[in-house]
């Protein structure tokens, strides 16, 4: 088992959350806030579940509870670092190039 002391957020994440957010925003009924919350708790879990996903893409993909976005993480000296959220109903080949083109430093 993994041993996870930190999560650090990525800023290419925090403009996936953020552009996601708005998305769902004008979705009505308070959905932004709503998604915000389920993908940070999502984020959080990986303090427990870290490492035991899935590797696509070259990181481990977590799946979120509540909506169609996967959480992609890397692993270095006990810190979970989050390179991207992004919505699972677009192309494969869109979201490998995506991921290929993040800076994976801290």
């Amino acid at each position: 088992m993994i041993r996870i002391k930190q999560i650090i957020v990525l800023a290419e994440a925090v403009t996936d959350i953020e552009a996601a957010k708005v998305f769902y925003e004008n979705q009505g009924c308070d959905l932004g806030a709503y998604f915000v919350d389920s993908i940070l708790s999502d984020i959080d879990s990986l303090v427990i579940t870290a490492g035991v996903h899935e590797r696509h893409f070259g990181f481990y993909r977590t799946l979120s509870k509540h909506f169609p976005f996967a959480v992609y993480y890397d692993i270095a000296d006990e810190i979970a670092i989050v390179v991207a959220v992004l919505d699972m109903r677009i192309q494969p080949g869109t979201i490998q190039k995506r991921i290929n083109n993040r800076d994976r430093r801290v």
